[in-house]
């Protein structure tokens, strides 16, 4: 055995909670999970009392080269943020600013507790070149936008893109490539149609923007008559595993279809409430059976992706939402960043949980501080009380990628200098 957590709290996420605990890493797999510690030796042993081991943690909708404009053209509106200020900074990224903004987000989101996250970006071959060195997982994708009917996805980069990441890493487990298509108010429905036969044709996952704001959403009723669910649905966009980030604006009718075609909803809290885009109906989804996950968005739109932050978040405004505060209880919610995460990027077969045979992908929490002490309820503590300072180990696949401020495979002091001269480059004032 490489490694042993001993006496350590666990939180399984299999229904169970494991006080002073033993948890086992051999050969990138969790292979021992008990009550006591096993005969066998292991060549590391980490002293688990004070700590509480969890499953590495998803981030579901992100667009981590955005990092780049952390703090840019902020209180501002969706439409406004994106067309007039986003766009245009956009159009100047290069290959090496791609690669700068999405390694400092990985470290981030490392820092955070964060083992995977899916990406909908462009040069999205550059980003998983930083997944690739950094040793997290990915699901990316390149959002397909349209602005004119004779557009050719198979002409176009996102295609190129993904089929580059679909030929260069799918296949090695840790890095996906996913179909993207922005969204109904940036593209058309003919390519549509060609995005959506690539993905059913490969068995990838189609990942979009879904009713993020009301003018859009409303907007997609008067020119089509429907939403934009329904839109989608109409010309088959969710006839693949699909990931929905927002569904901010979803109707009754859309929740049924999103159900009925066991679409993942991907919540984004704290991004909906900056841009000030609405609260959406996540609890009603999950009484629905729709699978729920977590997503910071981008760093431009969200400052942090502390996923833990937006956690506590998530499940505090649902129940002002609803006037209910038995609304997405913290169980529940460390769901959305677990097991339902895993779910929504096609690896609720290899990770997720604490058990045995289960990718390590683990994360441990220090709860000796005056933050926590004294821990009287684990997964409330975790919802609750925890943010990414709490995190002193991330490992992936049995790999650690992060103990105690160290990044065991991201040079930091290079990532933060990269970061700065790729965001002077972009013509952004910084500090």
């Amino acid at each position: 055995m490489e490694l042993l957590f001993k006496d350590i709290t666990v939180i399984t996420m299999a229904d169970d909670i494991m006080y002073n605990a033993c948890v086992g890493v051999d050969k990138g797999k969790i292979s021992y999970v008990g009550k006591y510690k096993p005969e066998f030796e292991a060549e590391r042993i980490i002293n688990g009392v004070d700590k509480l081991l969890l499953p590495g943690l998803y981030n579901c909708h992100a667009h981590t080269p955005m990092s780049l404009m952390r703090g840019y053209a902020s209180d501002l509106d969706l439409q406004d943020w994106l067309f007039n200020h986003i766009f245009p900074v956009e159009k100047k990224f290069t290959r090496d600013i791609t690669y700068a903004g999405a390694l400092i987000s990985i470290a981030e989101m490392l820092s955070c507790g964060v083992i995977a996250f899916s990406d909908m970006y462009f040069m999205i071959d550059c980003i998983a070149r930083a997944v690739d060195e950094s040793g997290v997982k990915a699901n990316l994708s390149n959002g397909l936008t349209a602005f004119t009917p004779d557009f050719d996805y198979f002409k176009d980069r996102c295609y190129t893109e993904t089929a580059f990441v679909w030929n260069n890493y799918h296949n090695s487990g840790r890095i996906k490539a996913d179909v993207s298509i922005h969204g109904e108010y940036t593209s058309f429905e003919g390519a549509w149609h060609q995005a959506s036969e690539y993905a059913k044709k490969n068995g990838l996952i189609m990942h979009l923007h879904l009713s993020e704001t009301q003018v859009e959403h409303d907007n997609c009723k008067k020119k089509h008559g429907l939403t934009p669910a329904q839109i989608f649905n109409k010309h088959g966009v969710f006839d693949s595993k699909t990931v929905a980030a927002h569904c901010v604006w979803i109707e009754e009718e859309d929740i049924d279809i999103l159900k009925e075609k066991d679409v993942t909803l991907v919540h984004n809290p704290v991004s909906n409430l900056k841009l000030s885009s609405g609260v959406a109906p996540i609890s009603n989804c999950i009484k629905a059976g729709i699978n729920v996950a977590l997503g910071t968005d981008g760093p431009s739109s969200n400052n942090s992706q502390d996923l833990l932050a937006d956690l506590k978040i998530a499940s505090i405004l649902q129940k002002n939402h609803t006037d209910n505060p038995t609304s997405l209880p913290a169980y529940e919610a460390l769901k959305l960043v677990t097991v339902n995460g895993a779910k929504a990027q096609g690896r609720e077969k290899e990770s997720g949980q604490i058990a045995v045979g289960m990718d390590a992908d683990i994360v441990m929490l220090d709860m000796y501080s005056p933050r926590q002490a004294p821990v009287i309820d684990p997964v409330a503590s975790v919802v609750y009380s925890c943010t990414g300072r709490d995190v002193e180990l991330t490992m992936c696949q049995g790999r650690i990628l992060y103990e105690k401020g160290e990044f065991k495979t991201i040079d930091i002091e290079k990532a933060i200098f990269g970061a700065k001269q790729a965001a002077k480059k972009l013509g952004l004032r910084i500090c």
